[in-house]
């Protein structure tokens, strides 16, 4: 059950689900992915060559922080990717 409500013109968003990593989680139609990725308790989108787990910095599109791969695209900047319904995200490995 979706808790967190965004308004958008005309009324509120669909809810929908999106799978992550093969787990089914609720999202918004139309809310950054990044935005949905967090609420979901995902915490690490990426991994450093180091190891380091790396997550949203800028939520602008231009730190790449945030990279994830969706429905096959790889590299897909999360915090400007709209969330649509039945998206497959991918996250982990280094870039």
């Amino acid at each position: 059950m979706l808790t967190r409500r965004v308004p958008v013109e005309g009324g509120y968003p669909d809810p929908v689900e999106i799978v992550v990593d093969d787990l089914r989680i609720p999202a918004y139609t139309g809310e950054p992915l990044a935005v949905a990725l967090l609420a979901a308790g995902v915490h690490a989108f990426r991994r450093a060559p180091s190891g380091a787990p790396r997550a949203p910095l800028c939520n602008m599109g231009a730190c790449f922080e945030c990279v994830v791969d969706v429905d096959g695209r790889r590299g897909v900047r999360s915090c400007v990717t709209p969330v649509s319904a039945g998206m497959r995200v991918t996250t982990g490995e280094p870039r």
